[in-house]
């Protein structure tokens, strides 16, 4: 180091811009991320539509492919001669199953549920339905990502109360001046 870098003053330091905490992360509330789209759902950035469009191809597929293994067991139960009221029984339970499930996903990407107990004790109804589960899927891919909705409503509605919050505040008070006597 030579004497003039000693002597010279130091620079400034970058101030944050308004919007930015001191780590670096942006003020207010942060979205929530949403399982195969991260935060990308907020601006539709980073291949959102693709991703949709795999995540609706995928539900669709898999669905598919449920229902082709639910023929092999249907079909084992013809093998092993059960009866026809098994057999009846068996296909009702999937198709009410999976009615529910399907219902029960779809309310999922639109609201939170009024009691999460109750949603816990129907998840092995969801599991026995899946294939009602990946057509909610399949479908709501074809409007927006799952949940977007939802999660939209509730991140705009908390930025607008941060702003109004923010927008509240009078400052640092230190900084205000001070009323002259008279």
């Amino acid at each position: 180091m030579s004497d003039d870098d000693q002597t010279a003053e130091p620079r400034p330091r970058p101030r944050p811009e308004p919007r930015a905490a001191a780590g670096g992360t942006p003020a207010g509330p942060l979205p929530e991320e949403i399982r195969f789209f991260g935060t990308t759902w907020v601006d539709h950035s980073g291949r959102y539509a693709l991703r949709r469009a795999g995540l609706a191809a995928g539900a669709l597929v898999a669905a598919a492919a449920g229902c082709f293994v639910l023929r092999f067991a249907y079909q084992g139960l013809e093998v092993a001669e059960v009866g026809g009221f098994v057999n009846l029984l068996v296909v009702v339970m999937f198709a009410i199953c999976s009615a529910i499930a399907f219902r029960k996903t779809w309310e999922g990407f639109v609201r939170r549920p009024d009691d999460p107990g109750r949603e816990d004790s129907l998840r092995s109804l969801k599991m026995i339905g899946f294939i009602g589960s990946l057509l909610a899927y399949f479908f709501r891919c074809l409007v927006e990502a799952p949940g977007e909705q939802l999660r939209r409503a509730e991140y705009e509605t908390a930025r607008a109360r941060y702003e109004k919050r923010r927008g509240s505040r009078a400052g640092n008070p230190a900084a205000r001046k001070k009323p002259r006597r008279r």
